[in-house]
């Protein structure tokens, strides 16, 4: 259904171009900011051209930031012998959030899908093994499905031979999960990948 309102009809297309909102959700959206006030819309937009005219990517590792190198990269207190590779800068924040990790990070900008015509010269690798002076481990945590997967491999076969040990994150059953629902490759990943107590 389309509004009679052209603004309204305007805003709800511009925001179903969102990942994961549909027109549906688009028009929730809008209709919840039709009742906010002029200011919460108006910072909300204000944020919103934040978003392009001041966060930028590292130099250096090209996770987002406001500041060129970013405070992971600028940090003294970072473990510069381990580089953790990793598809996009939002991965960087979820393995922030476990406190486990204290070396540097490198983001790829996506993973190896010929499907889409996405290749070895379209990632950030040749910025990677650049940064590989005095590096004595690459943990690659791309995601674990089959681009995830391929680009891992591309990785390690292109980073071996220059003496720097390679690792990938261990995969398996989350928490929480019962193993009667886990798929066949989980388990066995998980079997693969099991500590000893």
């Amino acid at each position: 259904m389309k509004y009679a309102s052209e603004t309204v009809e305007r805003a709800i297309h511009e925001l179903s171009k969102l990942p994961g909102i549909g027109r549906k959700t688009a028009q929730r959206h809008v209709f919840f900011l039709l009742k906010q006030s002029e200011e919460n819309v108006r910072q909300l937009a204000e944020s919103l051209l934040e978003l392009k005219s001041k966060v930028i990517h590292c130099s250096v590792c090209y996770n987002i930031t406001e500041d060129d190198p970013c405070r992971i990269c600028a940090s003294d207190k970072r473990d510069r012998s381990i580089i953790c590779v990793v598809e996009e800068a939002s991965d960087i924040l979820a393995l922030e959030k476990t406190g486990e990790y204290n070396g540097l990070y490198h983001v790829l900008g996506g993973a190896l899908s010929p499907l889409d015509g996405i290749g070895p010269d379209d990632l950030r690798l040749k910025e990677l093994l650049r940064r590989l002076t005095g590096v004595k481990e690459i943990i690659i945590a791309t995601n674990p499905n089959t681009e995830g997967e391929a680009t891992a491999l591309y990785i390690s076969k292109l980073v071996k031979p220059l003496d720097v040990k390679v690792s990938r994150i261990a995969r398996g059953i989350p928490v929480g999960a019962d193993l009667e629902y886990a798929d066949e490759t989980t388990l066995a990943r998980a079997l693969q990948g099991r500590l000893e107590y």
